[in-house]
Order: structure tokens, then C-alpha cells, then sequence
């Protein structure tokens, strides 16, 4: 009698884990369904927006690495 109870509690518990899982993925699908997706021009946009600042700061700092390597050179050699 006291394994059939427990067999219960399984079992229901069980449940509710699958019921959780099912309804955390439907409300997942129906929230991405709410988002407002770029289009391919505007992807192509904020494509290149993000490499032309890649290389501004990639240039920025190349820069400030090079001035303080010949600020240190110009230092050492006094």
C-alpha cells in the first residue's frame, strides 16, 4: 500500500515535470513569434556599422600601442 502511494507521487510529479517543459517551450515559441526580426537590408547596415568600428578601434588603439612603444624606447635610450 505504502509503494503504491509512492508509485503516486512518481508519477505525478513526473507529470507536472513534463507539463513544465512543455509549456516553457510553447511559451518560448510564442514570445519569438513577438519579435520584430531585422531585415536583410538592415542586417547588411548593422553589418558594416560594426566593422567600420572594429577597425577604428583597431586602429585607435594599434596607435596609442605604437606611441607609448617609442615613448618607451625614447626613454630607455636616455
Amino acid at each position: 500500500m505504502a509503494k503504491e502511494k509512492d508509485e503516486k507521487k512518481v508519477t505525478k510529479k513526473t507529470v507536472k515535470k513534463k507539463d513544465n517543459k512543455k509549456s516553457f517551450i510553447e511559451e518560448v515559441k510564442s514570445e519569438l513569434k513577438k519579435v520584430k526580426w531585422p531585415t536583410k537590408k538592415e542586417m547588411a547596415k548593422y553589418s558594416i556599422a560594426v566593422i567600420v568600428f572594429i577597425v577604428l578601434f583597431g586602429l585607435y588603439f594599434y596607435g596609442i600601442d605604437t606611441f607609448f612603444a617609442w615613448l618607451t624606447s625614447l626613454i630607455k635610450g636616455l
